[in-house]
């Protein structure tokens, strides 16, 4: 049988210690290859501005069902009542959120005890005072919330949304 002269006999430990030192070179060039930045800016889809309500339609801590980018897009605005992170109106606690879970695409519901919006499906909880970041279950997404503007005479518009929305494969309309 004739055998190969090209062949090395390298072994599991030298071949580990080769993967490693390649591994750690890598890492060490992409870290080295990224700007410094303060802090990521949020992701946002932009699509055409909507209206969606007027804040005299809005009471504390009832959701106003909503539909956005397009009528195919269920969500709530809710005024919470204190100002949140990504809040709009003269108070800073007008949200608005897909009402789709992001999981499997069930129906989610509100719940004013602890300002939360639920699946009953595989149990996902979104936290709406923290921009519907997910507090428990099965999604591997935070909810979908609307970029929000109020105008002078108290009609709030979405402009966008910084998710993608359950069953669609872009943010594209």
């Amino acid at each position: 049988m004739k055998r190969c002269d090209l062949l090395v006999d390298a072994g599991r430990r030298r071949f580990l210690q080769g993967a490693g030192g390649a591994a750690a070179g890598a890492a060490v060039a992409t870290v080295a290859a990224t700007p410094a930045k303060a802090q990521a800016p949020l992701a946002r889809v932009s699509y055409p501005e909507s209206r969606l309500a007027n804040l005299s339609e809005l009471a504390v801590n009832e959701p106003l069902s909503v539909a956005y980018p397009d009528a195919d897009a269920p969500g709530v605005l809710i005024k919470l009542g204190q100002a949140v992170p990504g809040g709009a109106g003269p108070d800073g606690d007008v949200v608005g959120f897909s009402t789709v879970c992001p999981h499997k695409g069930y129906p989610l519901s509100y719940n004013a005890d602890d300002k939360t919006l639920n699946c009953p499906g595989h149990y996902s909880r979104f936290d709406c005072e923290r921009g519907g970041q997910q507090t428990w279950g099965q999604a591997s997404q935070n909810l979908a919330q609307y970029a929000l503007r109020v105008d002078d005479a108290g009609d709030v518009y979405a402009q966008g949304l910084d998710e993608l929305l359950y069953g669609r494969v872009s943010n594209v309309l």
